[in-house]
């Protein structure tokens, strides 16, 4: 991986009985432009209080609990202990469930992506796992805990790196059904030849090979520009920000022969459940965050009643 590339988890990829050593690493930077909030009498980092929304008024976080609507205006209150008994054990595995042709998976599915790459002396499994996968023309589906969260995930060869795309899951993807769409099909939508010709054209007329270096933000060209502007005239502020906490566990899978492990997984079946990797971490209280929006009806959303302090506003 390239210098400067932070370790965020590590683990194994696990397949049958094989065990592949594994880092993430961050496939993409963020390209937005985040406005910090200062206090301009003393340029420090402002955060979000705790607010009661119905009276305005701060509250201490020994005051707050965490709820889950189930109902508009009901609620159940979990402790932090219910909640943290609810989290998934962590194996420090990418487990591996199954292989699929990598045309099935819909882009809609897919949502963050991480770069994957061997240590521990597990090149050589990582390569062949890759080499498979690329000539196969499979993915892998994949189950991850990182931190305490459970993940669905696509194992995807990509030139010579593996990438883990992170996935939603199927309940999380809204139903078309309450658009208002046209029929499907050249006749169910009424498009006459001549138009569908003409369309045609003009796709061809338009066709090119993506570059992504073609397309820029151009709000975060010109704000940068006079970001520039301003530190050329000397017009710049001192903020402390504070360290950065880093992420990750150690973790590391004996690698035994590959032969023998291939062999004594094509024995036991096309699915079988890998070995729990050694030493899992237990999971620490989760902080409330703020909830995602509730979706169309079924599943609850969570309402907690503190946020956290983020220093940064998205633009």
């Amino acid at each position: 991986m390239a210098t400067g590339s932070r370790v965020l988890w590590k683990g194994a990829i696990t397949f049958g009985l094989v065990h592949i050593p594994v880092a993430l690493h961050t496939a993409t930077t963020t390209s937005a432009i985040d406005f910090d909030w200062l206090d301009k009498r003393s340029m420090d980092p402002v955060g979000y209080k705790r607010i009661n929304k119905k009276t305005g008024k701060e509250i201490d976080k020994e005051n707050i609990v965490k709820g889950i609507e189930y109902e508009d205006g009901q609620y159940v209150v979990l402790t932090d202990e219910q909640i943290n008994a609810a989290y998934p054990r962590s194996t420090q595995t990418i487990e591996i469930e199954a292989f699929v042709k990598n045309d099935e998976i819909p882009f809609l599915y897919l949502e963050r992506p991480y770069y994957v790459a061997p240590i521990n002396k597990g090149a050589k499994v990582y390569a062949l796992l890759r080499e498979t996968l690329i000539k196969t023309k499979q993915i892998g589906i994949a189950r991850v805990v990182i931190q305490t969260k459970q993940h669905l995930a696509a194992l995807i060869p990509s030139g010579p790196v593996l990438v883990l795309n992170l996935m939603r899951w199927g309940a999380d993807i809204k139903p078309v059904s309450d658009l208002s769409l046209p029929a499907e099909g050249v006749k169910g939508s009424k498009i006459s030849d001549k138009e569908l010709k003409m369309a045609e054209q003009l796709v061809a007329d338009m066709s090119a090979k993506f570059d992504p270096d073609d397309f820029r933000d151009e709000f975060k060209e010109e704000v940068m520009k006079l970001v520039q502007q301003k530190v050329k005239a000397g017009q710049t502020e001192s903020v402390v920000q504070p360290e950065p906490q880093e992420e990750g566990h150690s973790g590391g899978a004996e690698i035994l022969d590959l032969t023998e492990l291939l062999q004594r997984s094509l024995k036991t079946g096309k699915r079988t459940a890998a070995a729990p990797a050694p030493a899992p971490t237990a999971p620490a209280v989760k902080k409330a965050g703020k909830a995602a929006p509730k979706p169309a009806k079924p599943a609850p959303r969570t309402t907690p009643a503190s946020k956290r302090a983020p220093a940064r506003k998205a633009a």
